[in-house]
C-alpha cells in the first residue's frame, strides 16, 4: 500500500516517528508521500527523505501557511522555491501540496494568483501537482481549464459530487481518497465513490490529520492506511488486494519520476 498524503514530518511525530514509520511498514505500508508546506519545512523534508527512503517530497506552498503579503514579496518567495525546486528537481515527485480555501482570511484575489503561479511551476518542472480544496471546487476547475494545465495531479482528500469527481478525472486527476469515506455521514463522496472506477483513485490518511470514523479526536497515523483500503474495497465491492494494486500501479504511473529505491 501507498499513503500518497501524509504529513510525517510535522512536530506531532518527533517523539515517535521511526516508530510509527515502522508499524506502517509492517501493516504493508510500503511508501509515503510528504507534501510540502512551505519554503522553510520544504527544505527539512531533503533531510527526513535522506533518513527514511520508503518516503517521497514535494514542494510548495499550502495556503493554511501563507499570509497575504505584497506582490513584490511574493514574487520573491516563488524565486526562492523556483530556485529550490530546480537544484532539487530529481528528488521531487510532485509541486505541492497547494490550493485554494475557501474558509481562510486569505483573499481570493491572492490565493488565486499564488494558485496560478505554482500551476506554471508545475508546468515548467513537468511535475503533477497536490491540491487542496475546500468550498473551492468551482475555483481549482475553472482556473485549470484557463491555465489549460496538463501535468495531472491528485485533488487531495476529495469529496464532493459524481459530477465534480468526473471533471477533475477528466483532467487528468487522481481523487486521493481518505479517511472521509469510513464517514456514514459522508453519503455524497461516498456515492461518487462508488461509481467511479477504482483506477483513478488513491489512498491517503493525510496524518496527523484527517482521524478515520471511530477514532475522532486521535492522531491519525499511516498505520490506518489498511482500514481505508478495506472500506474502499467493500464501498466498490473488490477485495483489499485488488484495491492495493490498483492504487499502487496508479501513484507509480502519476509520480513516474520517482528516483528513490
Amino acid at each position: 500500500m501507498i499513503d500518497s498524503h501524509c504529513h510525517i514530518d510535522l512536530p506531532v511525530f518527533d517523539h515517535d516517528r521511526k516508530k510509527v514509520l515502522l508499524q506502517a511498514a509492517q501493516k504493508g505500508v510500503t511508501r509515503i508521500l510528504v507534501p510540502g508546506l512551505g519554503l522553510k519545512q520544504v527544505k527539512q523534508l531533503l533531510l527526513l527523505k535522506s533518513q527514511y527512503p520508503m518516503l517521497d517530497i514535494a514542494a510548495g506552498f499550502h495556503p493554511y501557511f501563507l499570509s497575504e503579503v505584497p506582490l513584490s514579496q511574493w514574487r520573491t518567495d516563488l524565486e526562492s522555491m523556483t530556485d529550490w525546486v530546480d537544484a532539487n528537481i530529481n528528488k521531487l515527485v510532485a509541486i505541492g501540496e497547494f490550493g485554494i480555501d475557501g474558509m481562510l482570511a486569505l483573499s481570493m484575489s491572492f490565493q488565486h494568483r499564488v494558485f496560478i503561479d505554482q500551476l506554471c511551476l508545475a508546468q515548467r518542472m513537468v511535475k503533477p501537482v497536490i491540491l487542496h480544496h475546500r468550498q473551492s471546487h468551482n475555483d481549482i476547475i475553472r482556473l485549470l481549464k484557463q491555465q489549460k494545465f496538463s501535468q495531472g495531479g491528485v485533488i487531495h482528500a476529495f469529496s464532493g459530487s459524481l459530477q465534480t469527481a468526473k471533471t477533475y478525472i477528466d483532467l487528468g486527476f487522481k481523487l486521493g481518497i481518505g479517511g472521509t469515506i469510513t464517514y456514514p455521514r459522508a453519503k455524497k463522496t461516498r456515492k461518487a465513490i462508488k461509481e467511479i472506477a477504482l483506477s483513478d483513485l488513491l489512498l491517503e490518511t493525510d496524518s496527523p490529520d484527517m482521524p478515520l470514523w471511530g477514532y475522532q479526536g486521535m492522531r491519525n497515523s499511516p498505520e490506518q492506511l489498511g482500514l481505508i483500503a478495506a472500506q474502499l474495497a467493500e464501498l466498490k465491492g473488490v477485495s483489499v488486494d485488488e484495491v492495493v494494486q490498483s492504487t499502487t500501479a496508479s501513484y507509480k504511473s502519476l509520480f513516474s519520476s520517482i528516483l528513490a529505491p
